[in-house]
């Protein structure tokens, strides 16, 4: 057991952390298998956009590297592609206009 208190601190944050990780780990794991179950079937397709999304969510909580979440991905659809499923196609989502913001007002000095 540490002694400093920032020490032991240090181990609270991690364990945290840890709990964190190992939540999104195991919900990618279980995408990964659930679109391998689903290959044959109708459902490949959503089965594929879940598991993509979850790797997504890992690359942007830092489990996993950016470079093998695409990695994982390339693979996803090219599994996808070899059993016949139909190609995800992401969403392109509308950006709302920014709202313009008047220029503030000057004041001058009595």
């Amino acid at each position: 057991m540490p002694i400093i208190k920032s020490a032991k601190k240090r181990v609270r944050v991690a364990r945290k952390a840890t709990v964190r990780n190992v939540k999104t780990k195991r919900t990618l794991r279980t995408a990964i298998k659930a679109f391998s179950a689903a290959l044959g079937s109708s459902k490949a397709s959503d089965a594929q956009r879940k598991a993509q999304s979850a790797l997504d969510t890992a690359a942007k909580k830092g489990v996993m590297h950016k470079n093998k979440v695409a990695r994982k991905q390339r693979q996803l659809a090219a599994k996808a592609k070899a059993a016949g499923a139909k190609p995800v196609v992401k969403k392109a989502v509308a950006k709302k206009p920014a709202a313009q913001k008047a220029p503030a007002k000057k004041t001058t000095k009595k």
